[in-house]
């Protein structure tokens, strides 16, 4: 090793052995790498970042999403266990002014759905209690339902009513007003509905089904057991006896004893010859043919009546579910914070680098 020890006077380039001429090794290149690498290795890194960060924001939308749906479980199990219906809110709405108080009576009414009796009489109560609640209408779009809380509804109608006689309370049927929803209409100082609306059947219908010959045909037999000799007397697997059968239509006749005393008490001397125009027969009319029958008083809707009464401000007492108040406030926000992530996405090419820069 002739350079060995080195000089330490001579600086270390000069202390580099050259590779011999005929030496296998490849010599490293030593030049910088050109624009266009340069250019392809920013884009690379680009789409790197761009990548990663598409991957977080996605992440951060499912954590949320399942943080949003274990909150919205924990609410509805909160709703069910409590056993209360929804609360009573008019968020956001201005009930200082005077207004025309509006309750939804919307679908099927019954106890588990959103027309049952308590929502619907604490809504039109407390539209009752508010002095600047100049009048109080029953938006209503309902085939009817149970006879109990339409029967439950009518009573609160009529004892508000007498304790606030100089406050109107109106009825306006939108599609259809027919069965229960009609005992209820019944309540209010005056009908209004649409000309094309359905309205009346005023009757009682208990469905029953007799499928023992079905069972026949398949080889099921019923083993039903029963204490008390009529316990079973809807029984899909054996037709009814004559008692039975006449047993089931006096239920039935009285229940529609109180429908029709409930329509004649609200409607009095407006009705047109109930018995000849077979009003209480179970049959349904338009709503201009119910107009000429004395089932209803006017053609108008919420807005109409709104400006019949000359009040230029409408307030919703329809109680707001909770959960679905909820739910509505999520999605809304989930999909305005989506679109924001998205954003960048549509933007020309030129411009999404420009902005990750």
């Amino acid at each position: 090793m002739p350079n060995w020890p080195p000089d330490p006077e001579k600086r270390p380039e000069e202390t580099r052995q050259t590779p011999p001429a005929n030496s296998n090794m490849a010599m490293l290149p030593t030049q910088q790498p050109s624009g266009r690498e340069w250019l392809l290795l920013e884009k690379t890194l680009l789409a790197s970042v761009e990548e990663q960060r598409r991957a977080r924001r996605w992440s951060i939308f499912f954590k949320l999403l399942t943080f949003g749906y274990i909150l919205l479980l924990f609410l509805t199990l909160g709703r069910g266990c409590s056993g209360s219906k929804a609360p009573s809110a008019l968020e956001g709405m201005d009930t200082s002014k005077p207004h025309l108080a509006v309750v939804d009576l919307q679908g099927v009414i019954s106890n588990d759905d959103k027309a049952n009796a308590y929502d619907v009489n604490k809504a039109l109560t407390r539209a009752f209690e508010n002095p600047n609640a100049k009048a109080v209408a029953l938006n209503i779009n309902s085939p009817g339902g149970s006879p109990v809380q339409s029967d439950e509804i009518w009573q609160t109608m009529m004892d508000l009513r007498k304790e606030y006689p100089d406050k109107k309370l109106y009825a306006v049927i939108g599609d259809i007003g027919a069965s229960g929803a009609y005992y209820i209409a019944s309540a209010a100082n005056e009908i209004y509905v649409n000309p094309s609306s359905l309205v009346g059947s005023i009757g009682v219908i208990m469905p029953s089904y007799n499928v023992e010959g079905l069972m026949d045909k398949v080889g099921v037999k019923d083993r039903t057991i029963t204490a008390g000799e009529y316990k079973d007397i809807l029984s899909l697997t054996r037709p009814l006896t004559e008692f039975e059968q006449a047993h089931v239509k006096n239920v039935l006749a009285n229940t529609h004893k109180h429908f029709i005393n409930a329509v004649k008490q609200g409607r009095g001397n407006r009705l047109k010859n109930p018995e000849e125009n077979k009003l209480f027969t179970g049959l349904f009319w338009t709503g201009e043919q119910s107009i000429a029958l004395g089932l209803a008083d006017k053609t108008g809707s919420i807005s109409s009546l709104e400006k019949t009464l000359d009040l230029d401000n409408v307030v919703n007492y329809t109680p707001k579910d909770p959960f679905e108040h909820i739910f509505d406030r999520f999605a809304v926000q989930m999909g305005a914070g989506l679109g924001s992530s998205l954003k960048l996405d549509v933007l020309p090419a030129e411009e999404n680098q420009a902005a990750m820069r």
